[in-house]
């Protein structure tokens, strides 16, 4: 587990994946390729292969299937203790997989090689949309038939001294918890790790028997085009429109929607707006609810992590909450499904990730039982 010194922050609260043990993972020669963020990549990716069940060495499947993961910094634990080693220590020299520890490409680059998977691979570094959009590429590659199957997802492991330090010099960090939608909100909790999906088309899936989880059926995705940090209400809305067109959805087919939902005051209202121009009269009877409000926000997996609890929700029927929403926000007037569980029939949702950068991605995702 990698202890982060909270005597140097002013922020002494994260989402940490904890207790995570690389050694019960990984031989001591394969740890020292893998920064953190890799190494809850490639633990990731087995789950979600060994519960596929594909075997990717049968018929050539690994030649046509894609590895697309989305993060947004990479190995920044790496990249932090070199900088340790170099201005702390005032040390000569830094570790020599330093640079394949910590660019962005490794974790699908470990993935490909766990897994034998020789199609497509690529790392989306997108911000806080990058698993969206990672996943989003990865349903059009395998929707159009340019591979066969697809492993992606997003990972992230930003939990360090220097990461922590420059968000707070944001000012968009809470020093208490994450509360989002709530009119006594004070900022977003950082947080990490690692969802991985496998994509394939539903006949294939049907054909083999698999247990399907849930049937991506659309992607939006738009770039606001106005401001480096400042969310736009228009920019959001047409990601969710255009995810709707892509699914072939009304409005109101939606009933649930996982919302981006950082916590912080620009992003919850201006999302609130967003989701009232995409869907009009509809808004309100949606389901709205911020799963980073329990898990944190996990920057470039955060998009990965929110479609699991979102495909989660249309499975069990049962939406997550927004804890911590103790006071309303005339600014914030949907139903965001404050602070307990609501069992609800869904059989449609949105999961929304809108990035630093004006970078938005949305994804629609359908319960199998509505075919």
């Amino acid at each position: 587990m990698v202890h982060v010194p909270t005597e140097r922050l002013t922020v002494k609260i994260a989402g940490e994946v904890w207790g995570f043990d690389p050694a019960a993972h990984f031989d001591t020669k394969r740890i020292a390729m893998l920064d953190r963020v890799s190494q809850f990549a490639v633990v990731a990716s087995r789950e979600a292969v060994a519960q596929s069940g594909l075997d990717f060495t049968v018929n050539g499947i690994g030649e046509r299937t894609a590895t697309i993961i989305g993060t947004a910094v990479g190995g920044m634990n790496t990249v932090d203790e070199s900088y340790r080693k170099l201005y702390g220590e005032n040390g000569q020299r830094v570790h020599p997989f330093t640079i394949p520890r910590f660019m962005s490409n490794a974790p699908t680059s470990h993935i490909t090689m766990e897994h034998g998977l020789t199609g497509p691979a690529y790392t989306i570094a997108s911000a806080c949309a990058s698993a969206t959009h990672a996943i989003g590429h990865a349903y059009q590659l395998v929707r159009g038939g340019v591979v066969d199957a697809a492993v992606t997802g997003g990972a992230e492991a930003t939990l360090t001294v220097g990461t922590m330090k420059g968000w707070e010099a944001m000012r968009v960090m809470s020093a208490d918890c994450c509360r989002p939608f709530s009119k006594n909100r004070n900022g977003m909790v950082l947080g990490e790790g690692a969802a991985v999906f496998v994509l394939e088309s539903l006949e294939s899936a049907h054909a083999r028997g698999a247990e399907i989880l849930a049937e991506i059926i659309g992607v939006g995705m738009t770039a606001d085009a106005r401001d480096i940090t400042t969310p736009d209400v228009n920019g959001a809305a047409r990601a969710m429109s255009a995810a709707l067109a892509d699914a072939r959805l009304n409005p109101e087919d939606v009933q649930y929607i996982n919302a981006h939902g950082t916590g912080t005051a620009a992003n919850d209202a201006t999302e609130t707006q967003a989701i009232h121009q995409a869907f009009g009269f509809h808004a309100r009877r949606l389901a709205v609810s911020s799963s980073k409000s329990m898990h944190g926000h996990a920057l470039g997996a955060a998009g990965a992590l929110e479609l699991l609890a979102t495909m989660e929700a249309l499975r069990r029927g049962v939406v997550p909450p927004t804890i911590n929403l103790s006071e309303p926000d005339p600014a914030c007037d949907l139903d965001y499904v404050p602070n307990t569980a609501r069992d609800q029939s869904i059989q449609v949702a949105l999961s929304n990730s809108f990035a630093f950068g004006g970078l938005n991605g949305v994804l629609a995702v359908a319960k199998m039982e509505r075919h």
